[in-house]
């Protein structure tokens, strides 16, 4: 049995035009294509397409998809990491909403009596997030550093992981408030708290002047990362990319 292409975009809800990009890049190429030019699917085409959908759910790109599913010999290992993987993720989003369910209940409890809200520890806005020191900008245009980044952070215990998330919040609201002072990016107090976040990233992979640039854009970019930032102060995120381009051309080049 096979499926047109508008058959499989309305089960799988991956538009045609993805779908022909899929084929266009050699990820997933359709069984056959009819005399009329129209592409159709098998049922092992439609099992490729889960595990594409699958990894795009799991942050890999495009290029990490193809390898895996080209070296892969048995499908039901890998949909076994796959699983493992997901539930991994479905504990991380369980306390994500506990985290976010403390913070309503927090607000609610401490309004002054003006009816502005005060958050008594700060930190705790953040249990649950994964702050990345490389994203998917990182992660295609330097693989190899994303690929020691992801090892290292597998290796970290729960107590290790706890403590980097709240060493990062910590030092986001300390650079939040040198940007609410309004002191430039290039001070140099600015720039001793970029040095302890340049060593931070260095925990995990050593980026040169362009990456240390490209990391501070993607802080900027990536709509997850940003709203983080943006949490502890509206334009945090910018700031952080202008000071880490200031620290790049002094200390980097």
């Amino acid at each position: 049995m096979a499926w047109s292409i508008a058959e499989v975009a309305r089960m799988s809800g991956v538009t045609s035009r993805t779908l022909r990009h899929y084929d266009e890049v050699g990820l997933l190429p359709p069984a056959w294509i009819g005399s009329n030019g129209h592409r159709f699917y098998e049922e092992a085409d439609l099992l490729r397409l889960q595990q594409i959908l699958l990894m795009r759910e799991l942050d890999l790109g495009l290029r990490e998809i193809q390898a895996v599913l080209d070296s892969q010999v048995d499908q039901v290992a890998v949909l076994r990491e796959h699983h493992r993987r997901l539930l991994k993720e479905r504990d991380r989003l369980e306390t994500l909403a506990h985290t976010v369910g403390q913070t309503i209940a927090e607000l609610e409890e401490e309004k002054d009596m003006d009816g502005t809200t005060k958050i008594n520890r700060p930190e705790n806005l953040f249990e649950g997030f994964e702050p990345h020191p490389a994203e998917a900008e990182v992660r295609e245009r330097w693989p190899q550093e994303w690929e020691q980044t992801r090892q290292v952070i597998e290796t970290m215990t729960a107590e290790d992981t706890e403590q980097w998330q709240r060493e990062v919040t910590a030092q986001m609201i300390r650079i939040a408030e040198f940007m609410a002072s309004g002191t430039p990016a290039a001070d140099p107090a600015v720039q001793a708290e970029l040095d302890a976040h340049y060593q931070g990233i260095c925990r995990f992979w050593t980026p040169n002047s362009a990456a240390y640039k490209g990391l501070g854009q993607t802080y900027v970019d990536d709509p997850g990362i940003r709203a983080n930032y943006d949490k502890i102060a509206d334009g945090l995120a910018v700031y952080q990319r202008d000071a880490m381009v200031v620290y790049a051309d002094a200390r980097l080049s």
